[in-house]
């Protein structure tokens, strides 16, 4: 039997997990962060400057550059897609359903929007 905690390690073995400052640093580069927390949790913790709202349930769909419901940047499988969560544990699932789809740039933040707003990153 597989627990969620499992289930989070493996997803984790095969990401390159980044930092909050790294993750400023390959947006100003071109990659794209993607907030995927529930409109609440946004209202309640703040916003992301910059970064494309593309709630957890609608991801794959809006990312998957073969998907008619795709978003405009989602041109091709070499797109680097930042994840975020609130602290980073479903952001990190999420990345790795994005790389099973062939979207293997993508990976998530350590520490989530939390970690981003702890190291004195913008939010609104």
């Amino acid at each position: 039997m597989t627990t969620v905690a499992d289930l989070l390690a493996a997803a984790r073995a095969r990401l390159d997990r980044i930092g909050p400052r790294e993750a400023a640093e390959r947006a100003e580069r071109g990659a794209h962060l993607v907030d995927t927390r529930p409109q609440w949790q946004r209202e309640q913790e703040g916003e992301l400057p910059g970064a494309l709202v593309i709630e957890r349930n609608h991801l794959e769909w809006r990312l998957d550059p073969s998907s008619d419901a795709r978003i405009p940047e989602a041109v091709d499988h070499d797109v680097e897609w930042i994840l975020f969560c609130s602290e980073g544990y479903s952001s990190s699932l999420a990345a790795a359903s994005l790389q099973d789809l062939g979207l293997h740039r993508a990976t998530d933040v350590d520490g989530g929007f939390r970690a981003w707003a702890a190291a004195g990153l913008p939010t609104a």
